[in-house]
Order: structure tokens, then C-alpha cells, then sequence
């Protein structure tokens, strides 16, 4: 069971996690269809306190609970971290690239590029028009790099209470 808290200060806007939240986080990566009463049994909390608990932490943004596919088994064949250089503001660039459905992750960085976007697409063609037709076009983009994915050996979710 996890002893720290995710955010002690809560800097992020949302109250600081405890323990018993973040046990119940671990359960849910371990099997996100497991049973409350048996997560309840985990993490010494009745079925309706875990109920209770996985809603806030839904309402607060803390986590989510999604599917997640291999991009391939679906039709998505290609997949490309980008790295993005503007100029001027961040801000219009990442919120058009948020908007992108092909775009999975925007993060904000330091370095060498000022965003890194994690683009999923069907193939070749689809990759190269989001990049080239609607990624470098954007009023801002100065330059991008790309790093196309020959073989993804490692995705995990379990980050969340480390």
C-alpha cells in the first residue's frame, strides 16, 4: 500500500491524496473492472466509501478510468512523438494541438523543443498530412522533429502511486 502523498501541497488544485485514495488508484491500474466490495476488501473500506472515493477522484481530476487499446489492433498503424519549437506564446499552439484528434499527449518542456505531442495515425499518408498540412501550418510553429514509432516495447499506466 502506497504511504506518500501524490501532491502533499496540493499545488494542483485539488486537496492532497492520502493513502487509502492512492491504494484504491493502485487497485483500479492493476484491473480498472474490479469490483468495489473487493477493493473495499484491499484497502479495509466498505463497498459504498470506495464508491464515494473513485467518484471524487474522478471529480477532481485525479484520475480516469478509460480502455486502452494497442493502437495497431485497432487500425492506427503508425504512431510519432513530435517535437514542436515556436515562436512567441505556447499557449495557442498546444491548445490547437489539443484539439487534434491525432494528437494523444501535449506536454510542455525544457530543452531542446517547447512542446513534445504524441501523434497516433492510420499509416504513412495520415502522419505525414497531420504533420505537414495541419501541425506546421499552425501560425506559431517555427519547426518540428519527429521520431516515428518502429516498435513500441514498453506502455504502462502504473506511474500513478510510485
Amino acid at each position: 500500500m502506497a504511504t506518500r502523498s501524490a501532491d502533499p501541497k496540493g499545488v494542483h488544485g485539488t486537496p492532497p491524496t492520502d493513502a487509502v485514495s492512492l491504494a484504491i488508484i493502485e487497485q483500479l491500474q492493476e484491473d480498472g473492472r474490479r469490483p468495489y466490495a473487493a477493493i473495499g476488501k484491499a484497502v479495509g473500506l466498505s463497498e459504498a466509501a470506495v464508491r464515494q472515493r473513485v467518484q471524487k477522484l474522478l471529480d477532481q481530476g485525479v484520475m480516469q478510468i478509460v480502455a486502452v487499446t494497442d493502437p495497431l489492433t485497432v487500425g492506427l498503424r503508425r504512431q510519432a512523438m513530435v517535437g514542436v519549437n515556436v515562436d512567441g506564446d505556447l499557449d495557442p499552439v498546444a491548445d490547437a494541438l489539443t484539439a487534434m484528434d491525432e494528437v494523444e499527449y501535449v506536454v510542455v518542456t525544457a530543452g531542446s523543443f517547447d512542446l513534445l505531442i504524441e501523434i497516433v495515425c492510420e499509416d504513412d499518408d495520415h502522419l505525414l498530412e497531420t504533420i505537414n498540412k495541419r501541425i506546421r501550418t499552425l501560425p506559431g510553429v517555427r519547426s518540428t522533429e519527429s521520431f516515428v514509432y518502429l516498435k513500441l516495447r514498453k506502455q504502462t499506466y502504473t506511474w500513478g502511486t510510485r
